[in-house]
C-alpha cells in the first residue's frame, strides 16, 4: 500500500532559492529586471497614458511620411472611393424578395446621404463621415459621433465630434445612487455605457469652454474602437506598438540627412601647432571661425594648420537599415511592406500576393467593425425616423408602413474589394470555381464588390439598349436566345 501511495504521490524534490521556473517568459535575471512583470487593466494604463498617446499619434500623422501613409492606407481600404453600399433585404412572408420595397429603401438611403441631409452642418456627404470616423479610429483610436434626431429633411443628421470633448480624465467610482464614469464615459455595474460626458465645446475653444459639460445619454452617441482587451472603455491608436520606432527612424534619417549635408561641404578645424594662437583676428570665443560653403576655399591664417573633417555617413548599410526598421513598422501596423514603403525592389507576382492577402484579411476583419459599430446602427436609426415621416415611398406615391419596420429593417453592407495584379488569372479561377460547383456566382460577385442583383441589372440594361440600338453581340446575342452566326475560327 505504501508503494502505490508513493507511485501516485511522489515526494516533492526540496525546494531550493534558485529553483529553475517552469516558463523562460516568467524568469526574473539581469536581462529581465526592466520587463514588465506586473498585471494592470487596460482602462488602468490609458487613464495615464491615452492623451499621450493620442497627442504622439496625431503629430505621426501629422508629420510623419509612413504614419501619413498609413493614414491614406486606412481610408482607401476600409471605406474606398465608392463607400459602403447598402443592400436592403426585405422579403414577403413566402420568402421571396421584395423587390420594389427595397428599391425605394435604397433610393431613400441615397438620399439622405447627400451633405446636406447627412450632416448637421451640410459640408459632408455620408461616404465622408464614414472615411474621417474611420481615420479617426486608427489616428486617435477612436471615433465620437453624435446622433441627431428630429432635424432635417428625414429627421436625422450625424454631428462628428473631436473625441478630445470626451474628458479622460474625468472619473468616478460607482455608489449605490450613481454609475462609475471611466474616462468620460458612464457605465453601469456591467460596464454598459449609459451616458458620455462631454465638453459643450471643442477643448482648443479656450478655458472658459473647457469648464462645462454636458451628460449625453448613451443612445446619442456613436462611440466606436477597436477593442484590444476584455472590459476596455476606450480605444488605443492604432499605431500604438510602431510609434516609438517611427519617431527615433525620423530622428535617424534626419540625422543622416544632416551628416550627408555637412559631407558635401567642406569641413575642418584650425590648428595652431603650439596651441598658442598667433597675432590674427579671432572670434568672440578666441577661435577662428568660417562657414562651409560647397565649392569654397580659403587661405588658412598664418601659424595655423587645416585639418579635415569628413564624414562618410550615411554609409552603405543605411538602405538596409531602413528597410529593417520599416517592416517592423508595417508588421506592427497590419499591413504589407511593400504598402507603407512604397518599395517593388524584388518583388515578384507571388510575393506580392501572400503579402497583400494578409493585408487585406485585416482590412475586411475592420470593415466588418465598422459595419458593426458604426453602420448597422446608423441604418436602424435613420430607418426609423424615415418610417415615421413617410420619406420612403413606393413608386406609386405611397409611403412604406412603419408597422413593417422590422421587415424593412433587413439589410447587408457591402465593402469594398481589390483588383489582383493579374486579374486573368483570377477571372479563369472564378470561372472554373463556379463551372465545378466550389463557388456561386453571387459569391464571385461579392469577392469583386459588386452584389449580384445590380450586375444582373446591369446586363439587362445593357441588352435592352443594345437591343434598342439595333446591336447584337455574340455573346449577349446568345443570352437573348439569338444563334450566333460568328466563325467559331474567329
Amino acid at each position: 500500500m505504501a508503494g502505490l501511495i508513493a507511485r501516485l504521490w511522489p515526494r516533492r524534490p526540496a525546494e531550493t532559492k534558485h529553483r529553475q521556473r517552469a516558463f523562460d517568459g516568467a524568469r526574473v535575471d539581469r536581462l529581465t529586471a526592466s520587463w514588465i512583470a506586473t498585471n494592470t487593466s487596460i482602462d488602468q494604463e490609458l487613464r495615464s497614458d491615452l492623451d499621450r498617446l493620442r497627442a504622439r499619434s496625431r503629430d505621426l500623422f501629422k508629420n510623419n511620411e509612413y504614419a501619413a501613409k498609413f493614414g491614406r492606407l486606412v481610408r482607401n481600404n476600409i471605406v474606398g472611393p465608392e463607400g459602403f453600399i447598402l443592400h436592403a433585404r426585405a422579403t414577403d412572408p413566402s420568402g421571396k424578395p421584395d423587390i420594389a420595397a427595397n428599391r425605394a429603401i435604397e433610393l431613400a438611403f441615397w438620399d439622405w446621404c447627400k451633405a446636406r441631409h447627412c450632416d448637421v452642418i451640410g459640408r459632408r456627404a455620408f461616404v465622408d463621415v464614414v472615411r474621417m470616423a474611420v481615420v479617426s479610429m486608427a489616428r486617435d483610436g477612436e471615433f465620437l459621433i453624435r446622433r441627431v434626431r428630429g432635424r432635417g429633411k428625414f429627421g436625422y443628421q450625424l454631428q462628428p465630434l473631436n473625441v478630445d470633448r470626451l474628458d479622460t480624465t474625468l472619473n468616478r467610482a460607482p455608489s449605490a445612487a450613481q454609475n462609475a464614469i471611466l474616462m468620460g464615459v458612464e457605465v453601469d455595474s456591467a460596464r454598459m455605457p449609459m451616458a458620455y460626458h462631454i465638453w459643450t465645446a471643442d477643448v482648443s475653444a479656450g478655458s472658459v469652454a473647457r469648464r462645462e459639460r454636458e451628460r449625453v445619454p448613451a443612445d446619442d452617441i456613436l462611440h466606436g474602437f477597436v477593442g484590444q482587451e476584455e472590459e476596455q472603455t476606450r480605444g488605443v491608436p492604432w499605431l500604438h506598438a510602431a510609434m516609438r520606432i517611427l519617431n527615433d527612424l525620423k530622428g535617424y534619417r534626419e540625422a543622416a540627412v544632416i551628416a550627408a549635408r555637412v559631407g558635401a561641404s567642406k569641413m575642418g578645424m584650425y590648428i595652431a601647432p603650439d596651441g598658442v594662437p598667433p597675432n590674427g583676428e579671432e572670434g568672440s570665443d578666441g577661435n577662428f571661425t568660417t562657414d562651409a560653403t560647397p565649392g569654397q576655399f580659403d587661405v588658412a591664417p598664418p601659424g595655423y594648420d587645416f585639418k579635415t573633417y569628413d564624414p562618410t555617413y550615411p554609409h552603405d548599410q543605411f538602405d538596409a537599415f531602413c528597410k529593417g526598421t520599416l517592416r517592423g513598422i508595417a508588421s506592427a501596423a497590419g499591413v504589407a511592406y511593400t504598402s507603407l514603403a512604397n518599395d517593388l525592389t524584388d518583388v515578384n507576382f507571388s510575393s506580392i500576393r501572400s503579402g497583400v492577402l494578409d493585408e487585406r484579411d485585416e482590412w475586411m476583419v475592420l470593415q466588418n467593425i465598422v459595419i458593426n459599430q458604426l453602420l448597422v446602427p446608423i441604418y436602424e436609426d435613420w430607418l426609423d425616423q424615415a418610417l415615421m415621416r413617410g420619406m420612403i415611398r413606393m413608386p406609386n406615391g405611397s409611403a412604406l408602413p412603419a408597422a413593417k419596420r422590422d421587415k424593412f429593417a433587413d439589410h447587408i453592407w457591402q465593402a469594398r474589394r481589390w483588383q489582383w495584379v493579374d486579374p486573368m488569372k483570377d477571372i479563369n479561377a472564378a470561372i472554373l470555381a463556379i463551372g465545378n460547383g466550389l463557388a456561386s456566382p453571387q459569391q464571385i460577385a461579392m469577392q469583386t464588390g459588386r452584389d449580384i442583383e445590380d450586375v444582373l441589372d446591369d446586363l439587362a440594361d445593357f441588352m435592352a439598349l443594345a437591343k434598342s440600338k439595333g446591336i447584337t453581340l455574340p455573346y449577349f446575342g446568345q443570352m437573348q436566345g439569338e444563334p450566333d452566326t460568328t466563325d467559331a475560327r474567329t
